[in-house]
């Protein structure tokens, strides 16, 4: 016959104390690094670019502009395609400047153009 103390003995012990394993593992913090953040804002923003020089280009085209005027927003769409793709592929900060500088430039075109 067994005693219960020897039954016991055998039993894997129960305590409640945690674990080496319970902790979460170290590493990286969740979420979206600084550098992913600037990459998606950037796209965001030549995307926002791109939709309204592609409203004031159809503007333009609405009311017979010159051929030269639509010729410098379709390099702006060209260009904010352009700064999309270098942010995709982590050129932020080249993208953020050609995309002012782009800006700044058909915004001079168009008003002397136009005037």
């Amino acid at each position: 016959m067994s005693t219960p103390d020897a039954d016991q003995s055998h039993a894997p012990d129960q305590s409640h104390e945690p674990a080496e394993s319970d902790a979460p593992p170290p590493g990286p913090p969740s979420g979206p690094t600084p550098a992913a953040r600037a990459r998606r804002a950037r796209i965001a923003a030549a995307s926002l670019l791109m939709g309204a020089a592609a409203v004031v280009l159809a503007l333009r085209l609405a009311s017979r502009s010159s051929v030269l005027v639509v010729g410098v927003y379709g390099l702006l769409l060209i260009l904010c395609g352009g700064v999309i793709e270098l942010s995709r592929r982590g050129r932020t900060r080249l993208g953020t400047w050609l995309l002012a500088a782009g800006l700044a430039a058909a915004l001079v075109m168009d008003g002397v153009v136009l005037s």
